[in-house]
């Protein structure tokens, strides 16, 4: 899977290969310059390798070279993580570097993004849900159709803004990579600093609370409207997990849903 890039791209194996769901990836040393290798496997990842060109840099890591599914990137290799942060006592600093990175990316370009994916076209696995299984699902259906009628302050997308995917590019800052190259409401890419799984907290009112006035904040997001997006999207990712079927994710996500719906109605 490497081996045809490591030669047209003079690179050398610099670690082990990483495997993901989505991808296959290799640290390697491009002109003695820390890069990844990285060759997706689905068509979400080879979306992202155009915005990932796109924004040039800018809030993101550098693209180096990129040929059909294969991207070699600038590769992160600062000690810090946003994750860890989060669960040893800096979440309120993690969150803050979200929102300041996405600002980055949302800032306007000169030249458009040719052909990114709707909001309304990612939401299209929601309502089907609702209708199956309702509940809470069919309040985040409700929800999400209203904001999507009605969009405000438009910009392209990362998609998937979570600690996972800010990393610590030392000089350079803290930097995005994996994005969906999604368009619509600058308020949805906040949204998953409250629901990423990988974060045990998440699932806590009090730091929903707190994080809610964080985010708001530094986000210059109305908290209803911030609320409104973080029962969306934790209706859509549920929504994609029953499809899995992961139940267990699943209800994570519609617990996160349910604190937003019941932040909503006080």
């Amino acid at each position: 899977m490497f081996a045809s890039h490591l030669d047209r791209w003079s690179l050398i194996s610099d670690g082990e290969p990483i495997i993901t769901h989505s991808s296959r990836l290799l640290p390697v040393l491009w002109r003695k310059r820390p890069a990844m290798l990285k060759v997706a496997t689905d068509i979400d990842e080879r979306y992202g390798a155009l915005l990932m060109q796109w924004w040039d840099g800018d809030g993101a890591a550098h693209v180096y070279a990129h040929e059909g599914d294969a991207l070699l990137l600038e590769r992160a290799t600062g000690k810090r993580s946003l994750l860890a942060m989060a669960m040893d006592g800096e979440d309120d600093e993690a969150s803050r570097i979200l929102c300041r990175t996405a600002a980055r990316l949302h800032a306007p370009r000169e030249r458009p993004l040719p052909d990114p994916i709707p909001l309304t076209r990612w939401f299209r696995d929601l309502e089907p849900a609702a209708g199956k299984h309702g509940g809470t699902l069919a309040d985040c259906s409700a929800i999400a159709n209203a904001l999507l009628a009605d969009p405000r302050d438009l910009s392209v997308l990362h998609g998937d803004i979570h600690h996972g995917n800010i990393l610590d590019f030392e000089e350079r800052g803290w930097l995005a990579i994996d994005p969906k190259r999604l368009h619509g409401e600058r308020g949805f890419d906040f949204a998953n600093i409250f629901a990423n799984e990988e974060l045990p907290t998440i699932t806590d009112p009090a730091r929903f609370r707190r994080q809610l006035a964080i985010v708001s904040a530094e986000a210059r997001l109305e908290p209803k409207r911030l609320l409104q997006w973080i029962a969306a999207y934790s209706g859509l990712s549920a929504a994609w997990f029953l499809g899995d079927p992961n139940i267990e994710q699943a209800e994570t996500a519609l617990t996160v849903a349910r604190i937003a719906l019941s932040e909503l109605r006080t």
